[in-house]
């Protein structure tokens, strides 16, 4: 075999091994349900969905050259996309879907290393991820988001809902929604504002707590923090008991009467009153943080 040849022979081997080693470009479209479900994992990488009129799941982007296949097929009123790598380790799996689903859809998102971001979706949400942060929009429909070490920012559109969100080590920012919610972060900060809750329950061990939403009509407030503070604005009509207490820190109260310490021996202070006729009631307790209350 001549030197040329095997010259020929070694550039074709490493085109090919060049080849199969790139990032695959994917777009697909499927027939889909107007309101059914999509389900969709992708381990690492990103993850973006957006609700259209059409009644299709198109899926778009580029896949991770680990990727041993997409798998993008419907069953009944379920369309699944999922991103299978080859073998364990996900290394060189980092794929960015773009997915365009009908926007009466629900969906079920999960990653391991992967952002969530969401919008223009009607339907109830379930995001998971672990090391990812996730960004989406809430309409009328109950939601569900947990990260373990990213930062959640949900967006509503004033419409109640039944929000859960939990983060382990990230922070949660949570802007206009309404009905109830049920938030949680270990090591992280909670930030809540312009909502209206039937029912909100808010719970870190090592994080502060900002609260400027309303109450609705009955409505109950529950704070708890072991480490942080807690800054509350209460907005709109107010009519709630107040039963708020902390053992190392001090409170502030822009209305009604001071708190009070709760022995001559501890540290610790409370503040127990009623504002209005006392429809709703406000629970908050921290063990090391200083508390504010106030209201607008």
């Amino acid at each position: 075999m001549s030197r040329f040849v095997k010259r020929l022979m070694i550039i074709a081997w490493c085109l090919a091994a060049s080849i199969a080693l790139a990032d695959e470009d994917v777009s697909r479209t499927v027939e889909a349900s107007e309101d059914g479900l999509v389900t969709i994992s992708n381990p690492v990488g990103s993850i973006d969905v957006k609700g259209w009129s059409r009644e299709q799941v198109e899926v778009k982007g580029e896949l991770g050259r680990n990727v041993e296949e997409l798998v993008f097929e419907r069953n009944g009123n379920e369309v699944k996309v999922l991103v299978k790598t080859r073998g364990e380790s996900l290394r060189g799996s980092s794929s960015d879907l773009h997915i365009r689903v009908p926007s009466n859809s629900s969906l079920k998102v999960v990653g391991v290393s992967a952002d969530i971001t969401t919008s223009d979706v009607h339907g109830s949400q379930r995001l998971q991820t672990v090391s990812g942060d996730v960004d989406t929009y809430a309409f009328e429909e109950d939601i569900d988001i947990e990260s373990v070490s990213g930062d959640i920012a949900v967006r509503g559109g004033g419409k109640e809902l039944h929000a859960t969100v939990g983060s382990v080590s990230g922070d949660i920012d949570v802007t206009r929604l309404s009905g109830t919610l049920a938030a949680r972060s270990i090591s992280g900060n909670i930030a809540i504002s312009e909502g209206s809750f039937a029912r909100a329950g808010v719970n870190t061990t090592s994080g502060d707590i900002l609260f400027e939403a309303a109450l609705a009509g009955k409505g109950r407030l529950d704070i708890e923090t072991i480490n942080g503070g807690v800054e509350v604005e209460l907005r709109g009509k107010l009519s709630a008991r107040f039963d708020i207490e902390t053992f190392h820190g001090d409170i502030r109260n822009c209305f009604g009467p001071e708190a009070q310490r709760t022995s001559r021996y501890a540290p610790g202070r409370e503040l127990v009153f009623t504002e209005g006729s006392g429809d709703g009631r406000v629970t908050i307790r921290t063990l090391n943080g200083d508390l504010s209350l106030c209201r607008n």
